[in-house]
Formats: structure tokens, C-alpha cells, sequence
């Protein structure tokens, strides 16, 4: 079955359907050797070309693009399996007929909040990749005395083990003592950086939650351990952000 050359390459992980329709009418996408048109149609079998690169496309790659949207909850792993029986994310996962769920990232064991999971490796590698700079927002609660000095420094940079790392925002989210909360926004993956860059001020983070990734926020709906599954429409958002 035929289906429009910007659907094939966007469930094949090479960007969003806008994006590949622009490169369509840049001249950019050929099949089988004629240069694409708005509206044309291919199969599996056709022979594309982007910017005179083979483009390799086999049955899992034109397969329906699929991304959810879980809301791990505290105290799961985002293993496939732990030697310690911990339960992991993909314990409350649905099924898939072919291929496999491939999370986005991870959360920690102790994090909860927006964790994104597709069936489709190269869209997944697209938006964990360094260059892709998507926003990550963070609700954060803290033990401990935050200063004004501590702000500007979590704000300018830091240095952790892995190099310097910073917030791109923070705002505070109200509360006092031990039940402080900040809102904190990152565009970097890298493991456990919210909680590291709080505690080289010495504070303790005591709950830290994802509620947005890119422009996916958490829905106030979702419980904990659920999952909805995204329209392509929020998936050509999320690349075209």
C-alpha cells in the first residue's frame, strides 16, 4: 500500500512531516530517481534519495511511528529487567506487535513525571542527541537554605565530574522550610543533572518531578504508572519545536 512520501520518512525517524514537506519542495527528495512533488506517493520497495544520500526503508522503519507518554512513577527502573526484581517501566507498558518500546532518555529510580517512549530507534536517538537542546522542565523540592548567591551560580554554572552544567531557568514555586519548591528548566539528558547540580550547593533534593519535555506537559489526568499515546500532530511539534 502507497502512502505520502513525508509520512514514510517521518516514521522513519528522519524528521517531522512539515520539515520533509519543505525539503520536498526545496527539490531536496527524489524516488526512484524523479525528484518528489507535493503529493506523491511511494512504497517500501521505492528507491529514495535526501540530498543524494540513499535513504534505507525496510518494514519497521514504515511502520506507524508511535511515541507515548508514561508518567513513571517513584520507584521504577527504566531497565528492561533488574537483578534485584525492582518493577521497570515497561512492566505497565502496551504491547506492540512489532519491535519494541525504546524510552527517551531515563529517569531515576527516586524521579517521576514525563517519560517518552517510541517504537521507531531513530526518532528516539533524534531527541535524546545533545544537538537537539529540548527543554526539560523540572519541579523540584528542596531541603535545605537556598540563597540568592546559590540561585545566580545554579544559573551561571557549575562544574560537576562530567563538566560544567547550569539551569536555563528557575522560579520559585513557593513553600517553606523543608517543603521549598523551584521550577527548573534544563535542555541537557545528562544522568541524575538536576539533582547533582542542587547538591553541589548542599541542599538535598527530596521530590523531583519531570512535568514537561519539549512541549509535552504532564497531564493533570494522568495517574501515576499510565500512559496516552501522542497524535503525530504533538510529534511533528515536539521535532519542529
Amino acid at each position: 500500500m502507497s502512502e505520502k512520501i513525508q509520512k514514510v520518512l517521518a516514521n522513519a525517524g528522519l524528521g517531522s512531516r512539515r520539515q520533509i514537506e519543505e525539503w520536498i519542495r526545496e527539490g531536496r527528495v527524489s524516488v526512484n530517481g524523479a525528484v518528489a512533488t507535493l503529493g506523491d506517493r511511494m512504497v517500501a520497495d521505492d528507491h529514495v534519495r535526501v540530498d543524494g544520500q540513499d535513504i534505507r526503508l525496510n518494514k519497521s522503519t514504515t511502520q506507524k511511528c508511535r511515541v507515548i507518554l508514561y508518567h513513571k512513577p517513584e520507584g521504577e527502573i527504566c531497565s528492561r529487567s533488574d537483578p534485584e526484581g525492582r518493577t521497570t517501566i515497561f512492566d505497565h507498558l502496551p504491547p506492540l506487535r512489532n519491535g519494541r518500546w525504546i524510552s527517551v532518555g531515563r529517569l531515576d529510580y527516586k524521579t517521576s513525571g514525563v517519560l517518552l517512549l517510541t517504537n521507531n530507534g531513530e526518532l528516539a536517538n533524534q531527541l535524546m542527541h545533545p544537538s537537539s537542546e529540548i527543554e526539560r522542565e523540572y519541579a523540584v523540592r528542596v531541603q535545605g537554605q537556598v540563597t540568592s548567591d546559590m540561585l545566580l551560580r545554579l544559573r551561571k554554572g557549575v562544574r560537576l565530574e562530567d563538566g560544567p552544567a547550569h539551569f536555563e531557568e528557575i522560579v520559585d514555586g513557593g513553600g517553606e522550610g523543608t517543603n521549598h519548591w523551584y521550577h527548573v528548566l534544563v535542555k541537557e539528558g545528562r544522568n541524575r543533572m538536576v539533582r547533582r547540580l542542587w547538591e553541589s550547593q548542599g541542599v538535598v533534593v527530596s521530590r523531583l518531578i519531570r512535568i514537561r519535555f519539549g512541549n509535552i506537559n504532564l497531564p493533570r489526568a494522568l495517574r501515576r504508572g499510565r500512559w496516552t499515546e501522542l497524535t503525530m500532530d504533538q510529534i511533528d511539534e515536539l521535532l519542529d519545536r
